[in-house]
């Protein structure tokens, strides 16, 4: 990579990269090894690698999505651990930046305000806030990585009488890192990954912890190694096959497993939520029981599952320093939650893991031409262009699969779509919609989820429709496809002019 065009001192680059995650260490990788003529920066907000692993601070913070298929296909997990916890991500995403050289072109404290295109000049003016200064960028080309989250309010739930609680009130979004719960009366109020993560993590040190959700979710016990999900058969292939080979199998093993299981489930909805609290009942103590503590109101996957390595959410509840109450809250009182059932949970502290507010572009407001871009009523294209605007491209993955996956297809994309334009003699590319198919159209949800954080976003994030390239993403192997050899043509307006390039190459 020594030979790639350097943008971390320049003003003008090719190509902006929005995040310092994994979704933008691996779009630079991609750029680096697909297009390195081209120049590219990365701006980053915080003053670190990692995105949401260097954000979030919460006890036992972890990734619900195996690493063979969330870490890069470039790099491979190098840990025998799926299911791997905040700091080692981080970790390994610094090392990847290092390895690469992609550190050289990362801008820390960085965060995009605003960023204006001109179809007079066909390029992207940025404006980006660093220590308390503005400053300007010239790009052609956008792709944010920064993820869907909003890393400054979190999604508020309704909570009667919270503000008499006069004990500790904690957002995992926000976890203070110096928060004593040794020995604490903890309530979490939620049910989702975040909570189920929390509690066999706070169960070690605190004195009781308790979970009260006003409706289940589906938690699958997995063991955490490698070959842990029926993965046994490739511990003789690696006594002659290089480690390199391993991984490749290791990782496509794991997405035909995770795409199969999410089509059971989808398939057969009824049969393999028996199934799902079956397993459950294996894993609980007999004072807890599985109704109506485990019986979802929905079907697997119309919200994510959430996953329990090793079984240590159980195991938590069997060691009796922890439980579970299923109920609506009354109202919070000076020294705890009273709760519909007419029981009262004493607590310490209060943790509220009711959800994460979404956000497109990390709240960058977009303007095409002076005339601001309102991402909600926009469709996007192919699941990874914005209609009507030019040179830009959102990484969204899966919310069904390892979100990498997904990341992974939409950087190959961008280099593809950089390739062809540079060769077709053009300069940029739109995606439109045409008017005759706006008005067949019926509206999908971008993301295949019923959860509230989702449901209650929906204004906030791009549109997509029943056909043509407006249709949403739906697995990997499909979008890889189409981001190898898909039709670039099919609602894409392109704009002709002399050179793609901001800055002449770098021998």
């Amino acid at each position: 990579m020594n030979g790639h065009a350097n943008g971390n001192t320049e003003s003008r680059i090719d190509v902006a990269i929005i995040g310092a995650g994994l979704s933008g260490v691996n779009a630079a990788y991609r750029l680096q090894e697909s297009c390195p003529e081209y120049s590219y920066t990365l701006f980053e907000a915080r003053d670190d690698v990692g995105g949401t692993w260097d954000f979030f601070k919460y006890p036992g913070l972890r990734s619900d999505s195996d690493l063979f298929t969330f870490g890069f296909q470039f790099n491979p997990w190098p840990h025998d651990n799926p299911i791997a916890e905040g700091h080692l991500i981080k970790s390994y995403i610094r090392d990847t930046a290092e390895k690469f050289g992609i550190d050289k072109n990362i801008r820390f404290g960085h965060r995009l305000t605003s960023a204006d295109w001109s179809s007079a000049e066909n390029t992207w003016t940025l404006n980006i806030e660093h220590n308390g200064h503005s400053k300007t960028i010239t790009a052609r080309f956008i792709l944010f990585g920064s993820g869907y989250y909003n890393y400054n309010e979190p999604l508020e739930a309704k909570i009667p009488g919270l503000e008499n609680f006069q004990g500790k009130v904690v957002h995992p979004q926000f976890w203070p890192e110096d928060l004593d719960y040794k020995d604490k009366k903890v309530v979490i109020i939620g049910s989702g990954a975040t909570a189920i993560t929390l509690l066999p993590n706070l169960a070690k040190t605190a004195e009781r912890v308790t979970m009260l959700q006003r409706s289940p979710s589906y938690i699958l016990p997995l063991p955490n190694n490698s070959n842990g999900l029926l993965l046994w058969w490739l511990v003789p292939l690696s006594w002659f096959l290089s480690k390199a080979t391993i991984a490749r199998i290791q990782r496509m093993a794991w997405i035909l497993i995770a795409r199969y299981f999410f089509l059971l489930c989808h398939k057969f909805p009824k049969i393999s939520g028996w199934i799902l609290r079956w397993r459950s009942s294996f894993y609980l103590p007999k004072h807890i029981p599985l109704d109506p503590h485990f019986k979802p109101r929905y079907n697997p996957w119309e919200q994510r599952l959430c996953v329990s390595p090793d079984g240590d959410f159980y195991r938590c509840l069997r060691q009796g320093k922890a439980d579970i109450r299923t109920d609506t809250i009354k109202t919070v009182t000076k020294k705890g939650i009273n709760i519909n059932s007419g029981e009262t949970l004493d607590a310490d502290i209060i943790v509220t893991a009711t959800g994460l507010k979404l956000l497109i572009a990390g709240g960058a407001v977009l303007r095409v031409d002076g005339k601001e871009i309102e991402i909600g009523k926009k469709y996007l294209w192919n699941g990874v262009m914005l209609e009507d605007l030019p040179n830009a491209s959102f990484i969204i993955g899966y919310t069904n699969a390892s979100w990498t996956l997904g990341s992974d297809a939409t950087a190959q994309f961008v280099c593809r779509l950089l390739k062809s334009l540079e060769s077709r003699k053009l300069i940029a590319a739109t995606p439109r919609m045409k008017p005759e198919l706006a008005k067949q159209i019926k509206n999908l949800p971008l993301l295949n989820l019923n959860s509230t954080y989702v449901t209650t976003a929906e204004s906030a994030i791009p549109m997509a429709a029943d056909r043509g390239p407006w249709q949403p993403r739906d697995h990997y192997l499909k979008d890889i496809k189409f981001a190898t050899k898909g039709n670039l043509d099919d609602g894409m307006e392109y704009v002709q002019g002399p050179n793609l390039h901001l800055r002449p190459k770098i021998a």
